[in-house]
């Protein structure tokens, strides 16, 4: 029996169907019907989108399930153009080194939803090579920037009319994704992160809006060395990534022309008929189109289509927020000038009840953040569309410390001839001023327009000193100049104005770049217009345009057309100040805090002070011009000029400064470090002099002009300068035997200087070393006394084995 059982199990495994067929038979006994294998089911929108499922409605329609995000992509958005954002929305202290915070963003990029076989795929879009894609061209240009693939989506289902996709996103969002990440390498490095761990990161939340999609992700990351915190070997932050929809149809782009300062977005064209591709370059700037053309063409005041709202922050302190919104309402005069009413203005942010939905985060509003931080500084960055430089939004930053920056320089640059700055506790309404001055700054940043170093060196300097001229003119030609206080004005000068204003340059620019001209369908068809405006003011420093290192007459923090005579008239300013910094700060607070901050940003003043005017050595101006206009581009310094400046440098820097080293003050606010401290500052700026690039310009001079400061005379002046007690009978104190020590290092440096050996460099320095060895020879046997003798055989012991290293 068993024999049979297994025999008949055997057949069953190697027959099954046979077996199966046979134990099938229908009723119909001439009908045999055989089973075939069931088709797995496809799955059903009815399987992610249940009952229980909560959907949000939108640019896509959000469904969230439990822990689990999917997005409902409608087809009619393949290929269109989005544009993805990553910020901060909370971290922790000391992250990025005080200057990242809430709302700093970390990338930025045009992204497209591509549908591939069964799969979803998010890829970059790059702008920076572009051509007609009508032209054969465009193969090449696609071929040879091939889109990067941020991430590849399965394709879950089809919702029930087939218009759109279902994509779960989960896994994207709650992954630590490089190309969305808003902790960058140089981070990772820095505070040794190993990794994001899974099971402290979550996603917050995911918000559809209708042109935009918000995510917030929370992640914790295991690191060795985190900003803060040590203790727990962690970073955790909230990120927050924008996905918005970009217009069907790019705003008109305005071509960039470097007379005129806006930020700008580039890309290389490939159509062009040119035997070359084309650079070309738009200026960032917000869409104002007029709701009443018609109006607006006749030169009415017209309201635009669309308002730029910036919402302050709710942690703004109140008594702050009148200043704010009146940084921001300044601009709504500004925009007048070119043809807009109410273009731009600052609000509250509405309450919960107003709109339940408002997050600070949505990418639709722009805003004024208030950040508690250490940090001194303010900051304007915007969100802009690299198709046609559109600005989409903006985020204005204020730190909670930057007004004591303001409070201490206004005491520093103007308390010699203004009362009511020689005090801790400046007026509300002063510091409110200056507030509303930086927020003005940051927005016009906002708006498009850089830094114009050039505007201070609008006005002439003695201006400066009347009533007149700076309550109407301000103290430069535009609010995006680095001019904040008057420190020329002087102790006798009465009812000057200290704080800088908005100026006409600002106007000038604002025009240039929103007014819509009429009649004009592409952005070359603008230029001759564009190209009028300028030349209409062209030879008027006010509406001049600058900011390079090398041009005297655009430095940060300068004021007046003249360095020489302005830094005179600030350093004989703070010499009254630090006369009586003890009497404004430690007699009325009873401890030496503010006396020691105070007095080391008095030194950083001065030093702003002498390298303005060290700005003109080897300086040259650039007057951007096309070849139409008359005069070249770039002309440099006069040779009177340089020496008057480097004159001007030895006495006011190199020369021990004496009023710097009030004992009543330095013996109370430090042990030590006097004799370091005054060196740092001295050699600062001798290195400025002679750096390699300056040197180099004073060389090329040369070629160009016949008026030039020859650079074998600049070390010759120095020399002389610098050791002029050789030449006399004079003993050398401690902070110029200091000084002195530090010229012939340098000259050392620069001897050895591999970018300089094929330059008269290294001539001119071994010739200016073997004359100082005459000069200190004959010095040291000169009846002085002892430590001047020692200083003089050391400063020789070093010069020969400069001279000579083996």
């Amino acid at each position: 029996m068993k024999n049979i059982l297994l025999f008949s199990f055997i057949l069953g495994v190697i027959f099954p169907s046979e077996i199966n067929a046979q134990r099938k038979k229908s009723k119909d006994k001439n009908q045999e019907v055989i089973a075939t294998p069931q088709k797995k089911k496809s799955p059903s929108y009815s399987d992610f989108v249940t009952k229980n499922t909560t959907s949000d409605k939108g640019l896509f329609t959000v469904h969230e399930n439990k822990e689990a995000f999917l997005y409902e992509i409608p087809k009619s958005y393949f290929g269109k153009e989005m544009l993805l954002v990553t910020r901060i929305k909370e971290l922790p202290s000391g992250l990025g080194g005080g200057y990242v915070n809430a709302g700093s963003k970390t990338n930025t990029q045009v992204v497209v939803w591509e549908h591939y076989k069964n799969k979803m795929l998010l890829k970059v879009k790059s702008y920076n090579a572009i051509a007609n894609d009508s032209l054969p061209i465009y193969k090449s240009v696609k071929a040879n920037n091939l889109e990067p693939i941020i991430y590849a989506f399965d394709i879950k289902t089809q919702n029930n009319d087939s218009t759109a996709v279902l994509i779960d996103v989960t896994s994207f969002f709650s992954s630590d994704v490089k190309a969305i990440s808003a902790l960058p390498a140089s981070y990772r490095s820095r505070y040794k992160v190993r990794r994001l761990d899974p099971s402290r990161s979550f996603i917050n939340s995911i918000k559809s809006y209708p042109e935009n999609i918000e995510v917030i992700q929370n992640f914790t990351y295991e690191a060795d060395e985190p900003p803060s915190n040590a203790a727990a070997g962690t970073i955790t932050m909230s990120i927050n990534q924008s996905m918005i929809l970009l217009p069907e149809k790019p705003m008109m782009p305005r071509i960039y022309d470097k007379r005129v300062g806006y930020f700008s977005i580039e890309n290389i064209d490939y159509s062009s008929e040119a035997l070359k591709s084309d650079e070309k370059r738009y200026i960032r700037r917000w869409r104002l189109e007029p709701k009443d053309e018609a109006a607006y063409n006749r030169g009415e005041l017209v309201e635009p289509k669309k308002q730029i709202v910036y919402y302050l922050d709710p942690a703004t302190p109140e008594k702050l927020r009148k200043y704010i919104k009146q940084g921001v309402d300044d601009w709504q005069k500004v925009f007048e000038t070119a043809g807009f009413k109410n273009a731009i203005v600052a609000k509250m942010p509405p309450t919960a009840e107003e709109d339940p939905e408002f997050s600070m985060e949505d990418i639709r509003y722009s805003s004024i953040r208030y950040v508690a931080s250490t940090t001194r500084n303010a900051v304007g960055p915007s969100v802009s569309d690299p198709r046609s430089g559109e600005i989409i939004e903006s985020d204005i930053i204020w730190y909670h410390n930057h007004l004591r920056s303001y409070r201490n320089r206004y005491l520093l640059e103007t308390g010699a001839a203004n009362p009511s700055a020689r005090t801790l506790d400046t007026p509300d309404e002063e510091i409110g001023e200056m507030m509303r001055m930086v927020i003005a700054h940051e927005v016009g940043h906002a708006l498009g327009l850089p830094h114009n170093m050039a505007a201070s060196f609008a006005y002439p300097v003695d201006s400066l000193r009347s009533a007149s001229f700076t309550q109407k003119m301000g103290i430069a030609a535009t609010i995006m100049d680095y001019a904040r206080y008057n420190y020329v004005a002087q102790p006798e000068d009465k009812n000057v104005r200290y704080i800088r204003q908005m100026g006409p340059y600002d106007h000038y620019a604002i025009n240039w770049g929103y007014r819509k001209i009429p009649n004009v369908t592409t952005p070359e068809e603008e230029v001759k217009t564009l190209d009028k405006w300028i030349s209409d003011k062209a030879g008027n420093p006010i509406y001049r345009f600058g900011g390079q290192s090398f041009d005297p007459s655009a430095q940060t923090e300068g004021i007046g057309n003249d360095q020489i005579k302005a830094s005179t008239y600030g350093i004989k300013n703070l010499k009254i100040v630090a006369k009586n910094l003890p009497k404004w700060t430690s007699d009325k607070t009873n401890n030496y805090e503010d006396l020691s901050e105070l007095f080391d940003e008095l030194l950083g003043v001065w030093s702003r002070y002498a390298g303005h005017v060290a700005g003109n050595i080897g300086g040259v101006y650039e007057f951007n011009k096309k070849p139409v206009e008359t005069g070249v581009v770039y002309e440099y310094v006069s040779k009177a000029k340089q020496q008057e400046s480097l004159q001007w440098l030895l006495k006011n820097v190199f020369e021990t400064q004496n009023w710097l080293l009030d004992k009543n003050i330095l013996a109370n606010i430090n042990e030590s470090g006097y004799t370091t401290n005054m060196l740092n500052l001295q050699t600062r700026q001798l290195n400025g002099l002679l750096n390699e690039s300056r040197l180099k310009r004073m060389l090329d001079a040369s070629v160009i002009q016949t008026d030039f400061y020859p650079v074998e005379d600049l070390f010759k002046d120095l020399r002389n300068g610098i050791f002029s007690e050789a030449n006399y009978t004079s003993n050398v104190d401690l902070f110029r035997r200091n000084l002195q020590k530090a010229f012939i290092e340098k000259m050392g440096d620069l001897m050895n200087d591999k970018n300089l050996q094929n330059t008269d460099i290294p001539s001119i320095v071994r010739g200016e070393l073997d004359t100082m060895k005459i000069q200190l020879s004959i010095a040291k046997s000169r009846f002085i006394n002892k430590i001047s003798k020692y200083h003089y055989a050391d400063c020789l012991e070093k010069i020969n084995k400069i001279l000579d290293p083996k």
